[in-house]
């Protein structure tokens, strides 16, 4: 870590760290942040603890912490913290003091006299702090962040946000965010299946904000198409094995836009996380979403724009009743504590691969979605030729041949219509397209038949019948 640039930033440096301690815990563990403001100061100081039930604390957790010089606020905060830490095997509660202005790193920590466990058995990690921040902002920078890991649905932590205000009658406390709201998964789930209902949920949420369910727009989750992909790199002694997962969610309504799609337009915030914590983009993950064919996938990105940290892709001819959503979360198979040395810039390669796993993921599932240019304008053509092989079909004198025609198209005799005909065949020649377009270009030589027949696969004679024709390439790319 470069520097402490600010209390909001290093609060939320301290968080990530008890997110990880958490999650080496094989317990449901709670983590905690109190604000306390007193007003019997002049100004009110504002008391910061941050609290995890997870591991025990490594010291090395805060050896690479400075107080950034160039902090604009250097008056709002003695650079002081106070951590208190046992593991489940320690017999004692061990105290610590940290000095981040003590320009001499071996005087930084100073150790504090410990207490006895008095063979209590249990772990976890405090660290708090008093600065002359406003409760206000430093109040909307933790619940914002917060709200986006509600995204991940850490299925062993639950959070909790509470305000605390001193005055001379007592306490009042108030809970912004509860601990069983992040906590609320009916059973064991993987991680990427964790994020796939926590994007749900986001989506569903009044204009992505992170507060309200939108019942206007997304009443149930019938509009939504989920898609995920998942790359992996293998561990070894130089690797953690890194993991990253993608997930997008086109949502689609029949109805007239609303505030919500209104508020965002053809645009898609990309939400990043890494080892379960949110975070700013990478230049690697700008760089790989930047290089995805999304022609491939029939869409055109107009621009890119890093806003603060937050990807922001505009699309072109996106239909109006449409938005995407995407998000990106890289972790370690191995949890790597301390979080202060991790090396946060991505794999392009694995971030590429997993988006496209998504995309690739989208089209399988849900037919005639994310159809490249190219079978699209294939597509256009099938009702004038669907118009004319019906036309064949029904002005044909041969009762056998109409029959057999009929029968491979799987309609009986006394269903002969000439719409019925000629939408049955569109559906033929559109669904090969469509399974066409969803395989890789490289195994796309080999073209499907557009009627497939159980005695036509079983015959090898008529198979050869339909060798050195190419009037069925035309439906492939």
């Amino acid at each position: 870590m470069d520097g402490v640039a600010s209390v909001p930033k290093l609060c939320l440096h301290l968080i990530s760290s008890a997110i990880q301690r958490c999650r080496m815990s094989e317990d449901l563990c709670r983590l905690s942040v109190v604000l306390k403001r007193s007003p019997v100061s002049d100004p009110p100081i504002l008391g910061i603890s941050i609290s995890d039930t997870g591991v025990g604390s490594c010291l090395e957790e805060f050896k690479d912490l400075r107080y950034s010089r160039d902090w604009a606020s250097f008056e709002k905060w003695d650079g002081e913290l106070s951590v208190t830490t046992t593991s489940i095997c320690d017999r004692e509660i061990h105290h610590y003091h940290l000095n981040l202005k003590e320009s001499v790193p071996t005087n930084m920590l100073t150790e504090l006299p410990s207490k006895p466990k008095n063979g209590a058995k249990f772990s976890g990690t405090e660290i708090s702090l008093s600065t002359l921040e406003r409760m206000d902002d430093l109040l909307a920078e933790i619940t914002h962040f917060f709200r986006k890991m509600l995204v991940l649905k850490i299925p062993n932590i639950a959070i909790e946000l509470v305000i605390e205000h001193g005055d001379i009658l007592g306490s009042r406390y108030g809970n912004f965010i509860q601990a069983n709201e992040c906590n609320h998964l009916p059973s064991p789930m993987s991680n990427i299946e964790c994020l796939k209902s926590g994007l749900e949920d986001f989506v569903c949420k009044h204009g992505n904000s992170l507060n309200e369910k939108c019942f206007s727009c997304f009443p149930n989750r019938e509009h939504l198409k989920v898609g995920s992909g998942l790359a992996c790199r293998a561990e070894s002694q130089r690797s953690t094995g890194q993991v990253m997962e993608a997930v997008i969610i086109i949502s689609e309504s029949s109805e007239p836009p609303s505030p919500c799609f209104s508020a965002s337009g053809p645009k898609t915030e990309v939400l990043c996380f890494y080892d379960f914590s949110p975070c700013a983009i990478s230049q690697s993950s700008m760089n790989a979403l930047i290089s995805i064919d999304w022609k491939n996938y029939g869409l055109t990105l107009r621009s890119f724009v890093d806003q603060n940290g937050s990807a922001l892709l505009e699309w072109e001819d996106l239909p109006t009743y449409a938005h995407i959503d995407i998000v990106l979360h890289c972790y370690h198979k191995q949890i790597m504590i301390p979080p202060a040395k991790r090396k946060t810039e991505l794999d392009r390669n694995l971030i590429k691969k997993a988006v496209k796993l998504a995309l690739d993921d989208l089209k399988a599932k849900y037919t005639g979605l994310l159809l490249s240019a190219h079978a699209l304008k294939i597509c256009s053509y099938a009702p004038d030729l669907a118009r004319s092989i019906s036309g064949l079909i029904l002005s044909s004198s041969d009762s056998d041949f109409q029959k057999e025609c009929l029968s491979l198209l799987g309609l009986q005799s006394q269903e002969v219509e000439g719409e019925i005909v000629e939408d049955r065949i569109k559906e033929k020649i559109i669904s090969v397209v469509e399974i066409n377009d969803r395989k890789p270009q490289r195994s796309r030589e080999a073209p499907s038949f557009l009627f497939e027949n159980d005695c036509i696969q079983e015959q090898d004679l008529q198979a050869k019948e339909y060798e050195g024709e190419e009037a069925f390439n035309l439906f492939y790319p």
